[in-house]
């Protein structure tokens, strides 16, 4: 439905994940028969989670725990990572700074040179040990960086930024990154993003994305909405861009993956996000929470150490458990942050839905009382869903 803002100005009204419902249908199934796998890339997982490339969420070690459980992590490669041979002093002095100081010293740590023997050094430490090898560059990065990532043999490839597009101008003295030519030419599949458009989505497939993430500002440490006062609440931005992957499959019989990316903090988020459309999902915050992450407990946003501009910020998270019990439980929390796989069947066992496909055709209602009805005592003691 049309809004208008003013004479001139027209709008409409877009939705958050907190302000939707999903609607049981005719039948229910037992969660154990729920197959929540998915394929992105040609490379198909159990679990449709994908964590985040940030520096407090994945490094080499997480990289391989992720693998090994059925989901996938991603490498930030213009990160700590690659910047430093040994990175844990860096992570423990973003952790024991205080706030006043924190961002002096991102702005300082992340001055050091990405080094591309290093970008190799990771990759091959996570084939080596049986790891996929999924790696994140900016379109500056991957300018510079997509042929020594190529020759490492990353198994995937993310292009992210906090927007990106096939219809990008730079000033004469630079070269922007021909996103069509680059998926051409790399070995390994590319996924690009970040989006929230209908016609931005259909670009970016059309240019060879074997995958396209949606989401700018959602993040838990991400402030490029305030910053920038730019970004689609999740709900529609995820709907409106699944719309383009299947008006692209129509059109060519190739079916694109949609990763909702960013705002999704517990297996309900994740449970409408696909409900949504979307194909998978990449969480960071959820992920920083596990013994295993390498943010002792701290997690921020991959462009919070900008020199110019950051948008993004440290947040303590807190550990509160294991990788594992995390993605595939038992739960140790009761706020729906612990055994997001256990949470997903068990919601598409309530749906009816035996897999993503039919998860993605459930009903949704827009119901911005889902989270608070009933729960004034969970609210006032500080328990579940109040927390």
């Amino acid at each position: 439905m049309e809004i208008i803002i003013g004479r001139e100005k027209k709008s409409r009204r877009a939705y958050g994940i907190d302000e939707i419902a999903l609607v049981p249908g005719m039948r229910t199934l037992d969660p154990s028969l729920a197959d929540a796998s998915t394929t992105i890339g040609g490379i198909q997982r159990k679990i449709p989670i994908i964590a985040s490339a940030m520096d407090g969420v994945v490094d080499t070690k997480m990289a391989v725990l992720l693998s090994e459980l059925g989901s996938m992590g991603v490498i930030n490669l213009e990160g700590i990572q690659t910047r430093y041979e040994n990175p844990e002093p860096i992570l423990d002095r973003i952790a024991s700074v205080g706030k006043s100081e924190f961002v002096g010293l991102m702005q300082e740590l992340y001055s050091e040179p990405v080094k591309a023997e290093l970008i190799t050094h990771r990759i091959t430490e996570v084939k080596k040990q049986g790891g996929i090898a999924a790696v994140s560059l900016t379109p500056a990065g991957a300018a510079k960086f997509g042929s020594v990532v190529a020759e490492a043999g990353a198994d995937i490839v993310f292009i992210q930024a906090t927007v990106v597009s096939t219809n990008h101008l730079s000033p004469e003295s630079i070269s922007p990154l021909d996103l069509a030519d680059f998926c051409e030419k790399m070995p390994m599949p590319v996924i690009l993003g970040n989006c929230v458009t209908y016609e931005v989505t259909l670009n970016l497939m059309k240019a060879g994305a074997a995958g396209v993430l949606v989401g700018i500002g959602p993040g838990a440490a991400c402030t490029s909405r305030g910053v920038l006062g730019v970004g689609v609440p999740q709900a529609t931005a995820v709907a409106d861009c699944v719309a383009a992957r299947d008006d692209f499959e129509k059109e060519t019989g190739k079916y694109i993956p949609v990763i909702a990316d960013g705002g999704i903090i517990t297996g309900g988020d994740i449970c409408k996000c696909i409900a949504c459309g979307a194909d998978a999902v990449m969480i960071g915050s959820p992920i920083a929470r596990a013994a295993e992450a390498p943010g002792r407990g701290f997690h921020w946003g991959m462009a919070t150490p900008s020199p110019v501009l950051p948008r993004g910020t440290r947040i303590n998270v807190g550990t509160t458990g294991t990788i594992k019990e995390i993605l595939t439980g038992p739960a140790r929390l009761d706020d729906g942050t612990h055994n997001l796989l256990g949470a997903l069947q068990t919601s598409m066992g309530t749906l009816g839905a035996k897999n993503l496909k039919q998860m993605q055709e459930v009903e949704v209602v827009i119901a911005p009382s889902l989270l608070t009805e009933g729960k004034v005592y969970q609210k006032a003691q500080q328990l579940g869903m109040g927390k």
